[in-house]
C-alpha cells in the first residue's frame, strides 16, 4: 500500500472527534482520491458542488466492487437495509415520485408557519435548563426539539424516545464505512426493529387518520400504484430519523462552536440580526452531515482525473465547507458574519438537496438564538463527548452551565 493510499483513514481512532486536519490534508495532497477500501473521495468545494448537481446515481447496487460493495452485500445477507427503498437511495423516476409525496409538507411557507410552535418548545426546554442550572444540552434541547417537531408533523403517537434515539443512532451508521461485523449486525438489528416499530405506528395511524404527513402517505399507498407498503415504511423511517438526527447535530455543533469562540458569541449577543447568517456559518464550520455519495454509471471526470463507471464516490461536504479556495485563508475559523457562508454545501445540492433544509434552519435559529439571549452566563461545564460517527457527526454529550 502506497503513501498516498494511507493519506485518509476514517477508521483511525479519534478521527471523528476532529476530522478537519485530515480533510485539509486531502484537499492539498490528493483532492480526487482513490481509496484502497474501494471508494473515491472528493474534498474540494468545486468538485463536490459539481458532482452533487450532476446526473449521477445513488443506487448502491451499481457499485462494481471493494469494501463498500462487500458491506452492502453483508447487510443484505443480514436481512435489513430498511432505507434502500427510501428516496435517499432511489434514482428518478422513483426518486421524483417519492419526493413529490413529501415535498408539499416542507415548503418554506408551511415551515415558516411552524415558528410559534418551535419557539414554544424551545422556551419550555430553556425553562427546564434554568431550573437545572447544569445540564446536558443534547438531552434537554438539541434532541427533544427536532424529535418533537418531526413527530408532530408525521402525526406519531407517544413513543419511547430513548429507544428511538438509540435505534436511529445505530441505523445512521449504515451511511458510512463500517469495519467490523459486530457493528454491521447491530445496524441490521436496529433497522429491523425500527421498521417493525414503524409498521405498528402505520397500523395505528390507519385507525386514527388526521391532518398529518403520515396519513397523507398512507392515502398515497392506498392509491395502489403510487406507494407500496415497503416504500411507505422506508419513507417514514427516513423522515423520522433524518428529521431529528441532523438537527441535533446542527444545534449541538453550533453551540460548541460558539462556546469555544467567545468573541463570536459576544457578537451574536450584540447583534441578534446575525442569527440567520450565523446558522449558515454553523452549517459550514462543522457540518451536521459530513458526507454524501454518488455512484458513477459511466466514467466521470473530476479534478483532472477520470473516475471509472461503477465507482462509489464520497463527496465530503465537511471538507468542501472549509475549502480555502472558496472561504478564504480563515476557512478554519468560525465567523458568524462571513459574507460567503451561504455557499456551504451541508444540505447537498441538485435533485437530492435536503427537503428539510428550511425546517433545520428554523429550528437551529430559534434554539440557538433564544438560548444565547436567555443565558448571558452560558458556558461549557465539562468535556464535550462526540458521538463517534464519521458522517452524522455531533456531540453525544454537551455539558453546559447557565
Amino acid at each position: 500500500m502506497s503513501v498516498v493510499e494511507l493519506l485518509f483513514n476514517p477508521l483511525e481512532p479519534g478521527f471523528a472527534d476532529d476530522p478537519y486536519p485530515a480533510y485539509e490534508r486531502m484537499r492539498e495532497l490528493d483532492p480526487v482520491h482513490e481509496h484502497p477500501f474501494g471508494f473515491w473521495l472528493l474534498t474540494r468545494h468545486g468538485d463536490v458542488s459539481e458532482i452533487l448537481r450532476a446526473s449521477l446515481s445513488v443506487d448502491d447496487s451499481l457499485v462494481s466492487g471493494g469494501l463498500v460493495r462487500d458491506q452492502q452485500e453483508q447487510m443484505d445477507q443480514l436481512g435489513s437495509r430498511v432505507l434502500r427503498l427510501s428516496m435517499l437511495d432511489r434514482d428518478p423516476p422513483d426518486h421524483t415520485r417519492l419526493r413529490s409525496l413529501v415535498a408539499k409538507v416542507f415548503t418554506p411557507r408551511k415551515v415558516a408557519a411552524l415558528e410559534p410552535e418551535v419557539t414554544a418548545l424551545v422556551d419550555a426546554a430553556l425553562d427546564e435548563i434554568a431550573q437545572g442550572g447544569r445540564v446536558d444540552l443534547v438531552e434537554t434541547l438539541a434532541f427533544p426539539l427536532p424529535f418533537a417537531v418531526i413527530s408532530q408533523m408525521l402525526g406519531m403517537p407517544p413513543t419511547d424516545h430513548a429507544r428511538i434515539r438509540e435505534l436511529s443512532g445505530l441505523l445512521v451508521r449504515s451511511l458510512e464505512i463500517v469495519a467490523d461485523d459486530e457493528t454491521l449486525s447491530a445496524i441490521a438489528k436496529a433497522g429491523a426493529e425500527l421498521a417493525a416499530l414503524t409498521r405498528e405506528l402505520i397500523d395505528w395511524k390507519r385507525d386514527h387518520p388526521a391532518d398529518d404527513l403520515l396519513t397523507a402517505l398512507i392515502a398515497a399507498e392506498n392509491d395502489g400504484d403510487r406507494l407500496t407498503d415497503e416504500e411507505l415504511v422506508a419513507q417514514v423511517v427516513l423522515l423520522y430519523v433524518a428529521g431529528h438526527e441532523t438537527t441535533v447535530n446542527l444545534i449541538g455543533n453550533g453551540v460548541v462552536a460558539l462556546l469555544r469562540n467567545p468573541a463570536q458569541l459576544a457578537l451574536l449577543r450584540s447583534d441578534p440580526s446575525l442569527a440567520g447568517n450565523a446558522i449558515e456559518e454553523f452549517l459550514r464550520y462543522d457540518s451536521p452531515v459530513q458526507q454524501t455519495r454518488r455512484i458513477t454509471r459511466e466514467p466521470y471526470a473530476a479534478g483532472g482525473r477520470e473516475i471509472p463507471a461503477g465507482a462509489f464516490v464520497i463527496a465530503s461536504l465537511a471538507s468542501a465547507n472549509r475549502d480555502e479556495r472558496v472561504f478564504g485563508p480563515d476557512a478554519d475559523r468560525l465567523r458568524i458574519d462571513r459574507p460567503e457562508a451561504r455557499s456551504q454545501l451541508s444540505f447537498g445540492a441538485g435533485p437530492h438537496h435536503c427537503l428539510g433544509a428550511a425546517l433545520a434552519r428554523l429550528e437551529g435559529r430559534v434554539a440557538i438564538g433564544r438560548l444565547v439571549e436567555r443565558f448571558p452566563a452560558l458556558a461549557l461545564d465539562g468535556e464535550v463527548t462526540w458521538n463517534g460517527r464519521i458522517n452524522l457527526r455531533g456531540p453525544d454529550r454537551l455539558p453546559v452551565a447557565v
